[in-house]
């Protein structure tokens, strides 16, 4: 019998590594991104809480009209009513960093693996790797590179829910119908302008499902970031577990689902609104 091959120590050791390597970039990434978050919050809690549900009313009146308009409003006032507006906000502004981070990284991968089939070859298998791997292990490689805290949290978050955003910026390419392909090859267009003029308008539906695919993965790691001090809804959930609070667990529980049916309903209605 061959003797135990020493995989984990093996990525522990590339890890400690790549930390002692890049430490002092990746803590001045942490510590810009963590001046940024803490902007962005201080900018949304500037809003008084009934002009931000109005204007997120508002917002839900256009794209789906006025029943979702009343439902996201009576939803936001559930929040603010339960004292839980501030934490609503940071969950929020984390998401918002997670999913730009995730487009900013996911387009141009998809866009290769849609175009190269090398690149689809080599990207697809990561993918499944990124996706099967449970979250809890995301936070491991986080806290070194960027210790503890909201840039940790969006890091490992970016990993878990990047691969959506990928998987259907590919699809929507690859679906563009191979006519229209052709006639874009007979006008004598350039790759460039059959990429931004022919294939991604039209795959920008899929696109969109993809962004809202990561939206609610991100979402779904608020509690899971909080054991290493994302705070926001996650920390709230986090110290009811602890404190076997089931009131408080299931408040903030609430307020997660509200927030993630309007981030949901939005982004599809903006996806519908393309097509």
């Amino acid at each position: 019998m061959i003797d135990r091959i020493p995989l984990g120590q093996w990525i522990a050791d590339g890890i400690d590594l790549l930390t002692s390597q890049f430490s002092n970039a990746t803590r001045a990434i942490s510590d810009s991104t963590e001046q940024a978050i803490d902007w962005v919050i201080d900018c949304l809690m500037w809003i008084p809480e009934w002009a931000f549900i109005l204007a997120t009313a508002v917002i839900a009146w256009r794209l789906k009209g006025w029943r979702f308009a009343l439902t996201s409003a009576l939803g936001l006032g559930l929040i603010w009513n339960l004292e839980l507006w501030y934490p609503m906000i940071e969950t929020l502004t984390l998401v918002l960093f997670a999913t730009l981070s995730s487009i900013v990284l996911a387009l141009p991968i998809g866009i290769a693996a849609a175009l190269n089939k090398t690149c689809y070859r080599i990207v697809m298998p990561v993918l499944d790797f990124m996706q099967t791997m449970p979250a809890f292990v995301y936070l491991i490689p986080a806290i070194p590179f960027f210790g503890l805290g909201p840039v940790a949290a969006i890091f490992a978050t970016v990993i878990f829910a990047m691969p959506p955003a990928i998987r259907f910026t590919t699809l929507g390419i690859r679906q563009v119908p191979e006519e229209l392909i052709e006639a874009a090859d007979a006008f004598g267009a350039a790759p460039a302008q059959k990429l931004f003029k022919v294939q991604l308008p039209l795959a920008v539906p899929t696109i969109m499902a993809g962004i809202n695919q990561t939206i609610m993965l991100s979402l779904s790691m608020v509690v899971i970031s909080a054991m290493i001090g994302a705070g926001g809804l996650g920390g709230e959930v986090w110290r009811a577990i602890n404190s076997m609070d089931m009131a408080a667990g299931f408040e903030s529980g609430i307020a997660v689902v509200i927030l993630a049916m309007i981030l949901d309903r939005i982004t599809q209605a903006l996806g519908k609104g393309r097509e």
